[in-house]
């Protein structure tokens, strides 16, 4: 194990993340069989006084639980040079059978918490607590996951050998790579760009219409879900390349080092923001519950705006980085 304080930090609220929300979860069965608000009874209101110091307890856990994901990016960026072979954050997640799966698992758990939040702000604001059942309902998701992420984080941290040979990023997205990395970097440019640049005038457009005229918010929010994995498609097809000026360079991971400018680090926050913030004004236009029929809009409208305004400064970003290269593809 390399026994760096940014790994062990990680380990740490990983792991204090799962147990809070484990036992949440535990909790979460017990509240879905028995929840009977009509009821009225000593019963429901002691579930009800437990219901909102639970909910407290898992928001205030999954708050900082959120910059997780980039501080496990960075950390596997930080550890390359400790193995041979590696260049960035790539050949350390490589290292063993462990950090890929990690990382995947800390994506969808940013995602998830972050809609978990959604619903919770949505459902303190309703006098009824209309979404407790859908906000519990999620929880019983997110808490295996966040209990899968602390489970292989201290298997890949653990399994960490310095002598250990791995491999570079031309592993995953070289020309001789398989998988569906190395077929976002095979994705011509011509296809590419494109698509990218639609669906993210589609994105701002929907999100535009429903922040002057309320109208397409749930539409806002798909389409800034799908705009994600374009984004990342894009970003390994035509984006990296250019920022490297490399043709044959593809790696998504050595955008965040200094020799690119930290390029990464200007990308990543805007697009998984705008992403964040936009499948949230999503879910709070969806709601249709009477007590939420003036806050669930005002909510939405004030994440649609952060997601417009993220999304943006991402499709600007991009245009920099591409106008100021001196790549011909």
């Amino acid at each position: 194990m390399i026994l760096q304080p940014a790994a062990l930090a990680l380990l740490f609220a990983a792991s204090l993340n799962a147990l809070l929300l484990g036992a949440a979860g535990l909790f979460a069965l017990h509240l879905l069989a028995r929840w009977r608000p009509e009821a009225g009874g000593e019963a429901q209101i002691g579930l009800e006084r437990r219901t909102h110091l639970v909910s407290s307890v898992v928001a205030l856990s999954l708050w900082p639980a959120l910059p997780l994901l980039a501080l496990f990016v960075h950390t596997a960026d930080a550890s390359a040079p400790f193995f041979t072979g590696a260049m960035c954050a790539v050949g350390s997640l490589k290292a063993n059978a462990w950090g890929l799966p990690a990382l995947g698992l800390m994506l969808a758990g940013f995602f998830l918490a972050t809609a978990w939040l959604v619903l919770h702000r949505l459902d303190a604001l309703g006098s009824d607590r209309p979404l407790i059942r859908a906000k519990y309902r999620l929880l019983l998701v997110l808490a295996p996951v966040a209990l899968a992420q602390a489970a292989l984080l201290w298997l890949y941290f653990l399994g960490l050998r310095p002598a250990l040979i791995t491999s570079c990023c031309g592993s995953l997205f070289g020309p001789a790579a398989t998988g569906v990395a190395a077929q976002f970097a095979a994705m011509p440019e011509a296809l590419a760009r494109p698509l990218l640049f639609l669906a993210l005038v589609a994105t701002l457009g929907a999100g535009a219409t429903y922040l002057y005229g309320g109208r397409l918010g749930k539409t806002f929010g798909l389409l800034a879900a799908l705009h994600f994995p374009l984004a990342l498609a894009a970003i390994v097809a035509f984006i990296a390349p250019y920022i490297y000026e490399q043709p044959n360079h593809h790696c998504p991971f050595c955008l965040l080092q200094a020799e690119h400018g930290h390029a990464g680090w200007v990308l990543y926050p805007l697009l998984f923001l705008g992403t964040a913030a936009g499948v949230g004004a999503g879910l709070a236009a969806a709601a249709r519950a009477g007590s939420l029929k003036a806050e669930a809009p005002r909510l939405a409208a004030t994440l649609a705006r952060l997601s417009v305004a993220a999304l943006a400064a991402f499709g600007a970003a991009v245009v920099a980085y591409l106008g100021r290269s001196n790549l011909v593809m």
